[in-house]
């Protein structure tokens, strides 16, 4: 008998426990709907990463994930164009003839 109230009391904790947690839970946002050109204009402001996140609407986690893609992006976009320029640049454009009118000019004269 002793075993069944001990059971009762301990499943009574683990439900009021889990009521409490529950009521207290954080609202979730959207992972995927993160508009990080936004974010970026936010931090190139001069806010902290705290308050672009409560003032977007999402998690700090959001916030450094895209400073993470621009800073990656920004790191491709360099290497390229130190690719570009060191060595392995793109051939020039042939060499243009004579403008028309100057010949044309010299033809009549004679």
């Amino acid at each position: 008998m002793l075993v069944k109230k001990f059971a009762l009391v301990v499943a009574s904790a683990m439900l009021a426990t889990t009521v409490a947690f529950a009521t207290n839970a954080r609202p979730a946002y959207a992972a995927d709907k993160v508009d990080c050109d936004a974010v970026m204009n936010e931090l190139n402001s001069g806010k902290h990463q705290k308050d672009v996140a409560k003032d977007l609407n999402t998690t700090l986690y959001q916030v450094r994930k895209c400073n993470r893609k621009a800073k990656a992006a920004a790191k491709a976009a360099t290497k390229s164009l130190q690719k570009t320029n060191s060595g392995r640049e793109v051939p020039a454009a042939p060499a243009m003839a004579a403008p028309a009118p100057a010949a044309a000019a010299s033809a009549t004269t004679k």
